[in-house]
């Protein structure tokens, strides 16, 4: 199959068995697209929320560009300064401009080995390589980022805690996000005493900072996915598959292949694409199949694909039961980013 190499037309997903080496994922371990020239400078902090300036002025000094504290005087001793830990932690909502801070820390960090990915991507090359190999392949690494720390996993947490470990240890240096504080993951989730303490011991080697403010996914939009009729869906995607490469899946042949491909592999199932079309959305009954869905959404968003759907809207498709539970932030930044993506 070679759906890869066109550059116009329309391909189903449910068709496509993509295959992903570690070399390939270490390759990608860069901001995404959207982030290429992210910096401090283009970073707009809210005046409103005066929690955003003071997340980029502490990031700009993590990065190396902030100004050297004050020192004494020939008969005065300079003050002691906050301790300084090998990792900063930015905790805040979703689209309060996290991701982009930490692609500006990535780009502005003026060193040679950096590695910039999410979570998922870093724990699929664990299980892609191997614990020792992929600590091999980071060790003496400069500069760490780690976007969307997740705990959905108490395997994949205890391995990411003890190979960040092992990297501050020989020097590395960490930056990364998510929606809970490093000492509150995995609260009402998993209730193991030796995870939690696993996950205590992790946030000891960061900085926490703090960002408020409204999503800007949504600051102009009513925040509602669109949903369109089969008609106009099926307009659009003829139109769209004439100008570039197109998927056109139904909701649940999408939901079912996407268990069949490892999430690491996600990002070269819409490789090629200009939009991704999805007919007959509906409502998740279960929880495994949502979480791969979110997975799937989070790559399609970093690459800034569109989507298109029928049935119901996407930022219904996780039933109240779901979003009560414990992977709520997870699905409310998916519903985040899907409504952006219907827009888009």
């Amino acid at each position: 199959m070679t759906t890869t190499a066109a550059r116009s037309g329309i391909v189903r997903l449910a068709e496509r068995a993509p295959q992903l080496s570690g070399a390939e994922m270490v390759a990608q371990l860069v901001p995404p697209p959207q982030f290429d020239e992210a910096t401090f400078e283009s970073y707009q902090a809210d005046p409103a929320y005066p929690s955003q300036q003071e997340a980029k002025d502490a990031l700009t000094a993590f990065a190396g560009g902030g100004a050297a504290p004050a020192k004494g005087g020939f008969f005065k001793r300079a003050k002691k300064g906050p301790e300084l830990k090998p990792g900063v932690y930015l905790d805040g909502g979703f689209g309060v401009g996290k991701t982009h801070l930490l692609a500006a820390t990535y780009h502005a960090m003026p060193v040679r080995r950096k590695y910039f990915g999410s979570f998922i991507e870093y724990t699929a090359l664990v299980g892609a390589l191997g614990y020792k190999n992929t600590v091999d392949l980071f060790r003496g690494a400069d500069l760490l980022c780690i976007d969307e720390f997740e705990l959905d996993d108490p395997g994949d947490t205890m391995v990411m805690t003890r190979l960040l470990g092992e990297l501050v240890a020989g020097g590395t240096r960490l930056a990364a996000t998510s929606n809970t504080p490093p000492n509150a993951l995995g609260e009402g989730r998993f209730a193991a005493q030796d995870f939690l303490r696993e996950i205590h011991a992790m946030a000891s080697s960061f900085q926490t900072i703090r960002i408020d403010g409204t999503d800007y996914r949504h600051r102009a939009v009513d925040g509602h996915a669109v949903a369109l009729d089969a008609e106009a869906y099926e307009a659009e995607i003829t139109d769209a598959a004439t100008r570039g490469l197109v998927s056109d899946d139904a909701f649940s042949d999408l939901i079912s292949h996407l268990a069949r491909v490892h999430p690491s592999r996600y990002i070269r199932l819409i490789e090629g694409l200009s939009l991704v079309g999805i007919r007959d959305v509906s409502e998740f009954d279960d929880q495994s199949a949502a979480l791969r869905f979110v997975a799937f959404i989070d790559r399609v968003y970093d690459a800034q694909i569109p989507i298109r759907a029928t049935g119901i809207t996407l930022d219904g498709v996780f039933p109240a039961e779901m979003l009560a539970g414990g992977y709520r932030k997870k699905y409310l930044r998916a519903i985040s980013r899907l409504v952006a993506s219907t827009l888009a």
